[in-house]
């Protein structure tokens, strides 16, 4: 399969090089620097381009990766899946409901398929529990708990993502979004949603914290909370049901060893049996993504994770901004 990459940072270098490990071909590396679209055109063996719209119009590609700054997700997406490509747009695929629905919309009209790329649900630990939820293994969920942030680096408040114009809010769009798609994945719909956003410590025009309490018509709960302002990195995740609780910690890296722990409910209560995976090795939720992205082609269905899902995850983030829940 043939690949563009639109937007050659840290994120559509990650793309390009599960691309290749999965044995398909980045053809066109697009970039509004010159330099490192040569650079990273030059290392794949592609050809480079400063605009978009020769990913648009190139007729010898399959797919286009979209790992742009929120501001142009949306428009070069839609632009692509109407050119006949098949579009994978890096999270949160737009700064808004209605450019991440004409996403959706675009997908649904062209046939093609577009991913929103939220990785975290193909991380090992992610996918180990989703298995043992489905399985039952948990018996009917209750709640979720849910933290993850970082404290940011000297001048992070002059960054794109503090612009508002261009990321489309704070860290509730930003690391927030990821938490949001991981509980719409295990719990469903959210038809209330309770949330207070503050700027803690950033000088910033948006908010730096974000606390949500959310449920679905079942009842099923989340509480979620991303920070800027978390001085060292960390991510965690407990999914409780009635017969047992799984907790994800880490997510690798500076947010130290991933790993998986079940607690499965005795009869009689008390200390329950617990088991624990642990998962050192390096991240490989970018190749497991883009081959699921890939798989979801070839087999002419929607993929884990897609526009649509999306549409659900920046609904909650909209209804949360246009509150002025603060």
């Amino acid at each position: 399969m043939r690949f563009a990459i639109v937007g050659c940072g840290l994120i559509g270098q990650r793309r390009a090089a599960a691309i290749a490990g999965l044995g398909h071909l980045t053809t066109l590396a697009v970039d509004l620097s010159k330099e490192r679209a040569v650079e990273v055109a030059e290392r794949w063996g592609a050809r480079s381009s400063t605009d978009f719209r020769a990913a648009v119009e190139a007729a010898d590609l399959d797919a286009v990766v979209i790992a742009t700054s929120h501001a142009e997700l949306s428009a070069i997406a839609v632009a692509c899946l109407e050119a006949g490509k098949h579009a994978l747009v890096e999270k949160p695929g737009g700064r808004n409901l209605a450019e991440v629905r004409a996403v959706a919309d675009a997908a649904a009209a062209t046939g093609r398929v577009a991913k929103v790329g939220y990785n975290h649900r193909f991380h090992p630990a992610l996918l180990k529990a989703r298995e043992i939820v489905d399985r039952g293994g948990l018996g009917p969920l209750m709640f979720i708990r849910g933290r993850y942030g970082h404290g940011g680096r000297p001048g992070y408040e002059k960054e794109w993502r503090f612009e508002r114009a261009i990321s489309g809010g704070g860290q509730l769009i930003d690391q927030g979004s990821h938490l949001i798609d991981l509980a719409h994945w295990f719990l469903g719909e959210f038809t209330d949603v309770q949330a207070a956003l503050r700027t803690f410590f950033w000088n910033a025009e948006v908010e730096d914290n974000v606390f949500l309490t959310m449920s679905t018509a079942e009842g099923r709960i989340a509480w979620l909370h991303a920070t800027w302002t978390e001085w060292k990195n960390m991510f965690s995740l407990e999914i409780y049901g009635r017969e047992g609780k799984l907790e994800i910690n880490g997510l690798g890296g500076s947010y130290g060893t991933e790993s998986l722990t079940f607690y499965s409910m005795l009869p009689g209560m008390g200390p329950p049996e617990t088991t624990r995976w642990e998962y050192p090795f390096t991240d490989r939720s970018w190749e497991t993504e883009t081959a699921e992205f890939i798989a979801a082609i070839n087999e002419g269905r929607r993929p884990i994770g897609d526009a649509a899902d999306a549409v659900g995850s920046m609904s909650v983030i909209e209804r949360v901004y246009q509150g002025a829940l603060r």
